[in-house]
């Protein structure tokens, strides 16, 4: 088999013993885990086949672990490895996902047979009732391509078909969003379906001026300035056959963009005190958390640099628009940082999902995994409160509205119930940053009053 089998356990001798057998029946690409803390590290490096995993186990007992593992790896069929007396456990854990169990010690005949029937059941595909996350993947041809990106949102199901479509080509791709929703990481599947052979190259452009712009890019020759005792290549010969990554693409200078334009229009470039014209076969994604529209009427951006970029060009939402991918994101980041902390991994409350829902996330993804890291370093005992994560609290988000919200002020006179409505209506949909449906918490309202308060309000 191409993938390996995992096999989770915290004693020796039953790693052994599973190890042994499995290879006397002919499989011989078998990983052995001794610290449950080390599996959703090791599957983020490489994804197995299939998962051996112990029930009873320190710092996360097997249970947990396979609600993880089936939150976001739904397709690995695991077989829980259980003591006699757990048999019950077992079968609940065979009812949040595991496709069998095996009673320790272990028998060779039973565990030869179920890991032979779980591998046939996954090579076929029938491996029971889909969830949610493998029916938004089912058409997608190279689902590992995009192991890094944890959702189950529409929008960027849509996204990854997209990426398929386009990474072939050798136009350049223009990747917008937010700070924070994972712009490099798109970068990084485009490169990986593209099968370039060369590797990708990322520099982030923000606050380089001309000449580091093309010493950085281009490189130079020897006796190029002051200080050049040698030759230098730049980033674009390091990525070539492969992929250039440009992030922060809206604060590039001026002048720097005619350099560009003129690459991504002949593919020539000159090294800093050279005459040579060089050329370059990189292909060349672009990222920006900017309008560059908005740029080239501030005469800020050219015009034609944006239509060259822009040949293939994708949105990433950001995070309060999936809203649906909080709980995975949290799981996932609280268990990265447990094992970072050597911390045990905290029971999420459903109220925790809930405010986290009306927080705005200006810095998206990228926040959310600071903030969880932050909490998790101060992280005890128990489920896991609001309290440890700094800004979420759901009094300071209200506190706006305790106030007269602009248009309500008593020395202007009072408003009518409907203007009254509107504002507040108004106030609140800013202060959830446009998500309606934290909005209509912070209101008390359903979504579906609000939506229709809206609709009313922009006619």
């Amino acid at each position: 088999m191409d993938k390996p089998i995992l096999v989770v356990d915290d004693e020796p001798e039953i790693l052994m013993a599973v190890d042994t057998a499995l290879r006397m029946a002919g499989f011989d690409r078998i990983v052995t885990i001794n610290d449950a803390r080390d599996v959703i590290r090791h599957m983020e490096r490489e994804i197995p086949g299939l998962i051996l995993l112990d029930l009873n186990m320190p710092h996360i007992n097997g249970g947990r672990l396979l609600k993880i593992i089936r939150k976001t790896w739904p397709k690995i069929p695991v077989i829980v490895l259980t003591g006699t007396i757990e048999v019950d456990t077992a079968v609940k854990c065979m009812k949040i996902g595991a496709m069998d169990y095996v009673i320790k010690p272990v028998e060779e005949d039973r565990l030869v047979a179920a890991v032979k029937q779980a591998l046939a059941m996954e090579k076929s595909g029938n491996t029971g009732k889909k969830p949610l996350h493998q029916d938004l993947f089912a058409q997608i041809k190279n689902p590992a391509a995009f192991r890094h990106i944890i959702t189950q949102d529409k929008k960027m199901h849509s996204i990854f078909h997209y990426v398929e479509a386009i990474a072939p080509s050798l136009q350049p791709v223009l990747v917008c969003g937010e700070t924070g929703v994972g712009k490099e990481l798109i970068g990084q599947c485009i490169h990986t379906l593209s099968a370039r052979k060369g590797k990708l190259v990322v520099v982030n452009v923000a606050g380089l001026d001309d000449n580091v712009f093309s010493d950085t890019l281009f490189g130079h020759v020897t006796g190029a300035f002051t200080g050049a005792d040698k030759a230098r290549p730049g980033l674009i010969e390091q990525a070539a056959g492969g992929t250039l990554l440009l992030d922060e693409i809206g604060d590039l200078a001026l002048t720097s963009q005619v350099k560009l334009l003129r690459l991504l229009q002949e593919g020539d470039y000159l090294a800093l005190g050279s005459d040579k014209t060089r050329h370059s076969d990189a292909r060349i994604i672009a990222s920006t958390n900017q309008d560059l529209w908005a740029l080239e009427k501030q005469e800020k951006f050219r015009r034609d640099l944006i239509y060259r970029l822009s040949t293939h060009t994708l949105t990433l939402p950001p995070l309060r628009e999936r809203l649906l991918d909080l709980p995975l994101l949290l799981d996932r980041f609280m268990c990265q940082a447990a094992s970072e902390l050597d911390k045990p991994i905290p029971d999420i409350p459903k109220t925790l999902i809930e405010q986290m829902e009306t927080y705005p996330f200006k810095g998206n993804i990228r926040e959310l995994k600071s903030m969880v890291h932050d909490a998790i370093s101060r992280y005890e005992k128990g489920p896991i409160t609001a309290d440890l994560f700094k800004g979420l609290d759901a009094a300071v988000r209200q506190a706006p509205l305790d106030t007269p919200p602009p248009g309500l002020e008593s020395d202007k006179g009072l408003p009518t119930l409907k203007e009254a409505s509107n504002i507040l209506v108004e106030k609140a949909m800013e202060q959830a940053g446009g998500n309606q449906s934290a909005a209509a918490k912070i209101l008390g309202i359903s979504q579906q009053a609000l939506s229709k308060r809206l609709q009313k309000i922009r006619k």
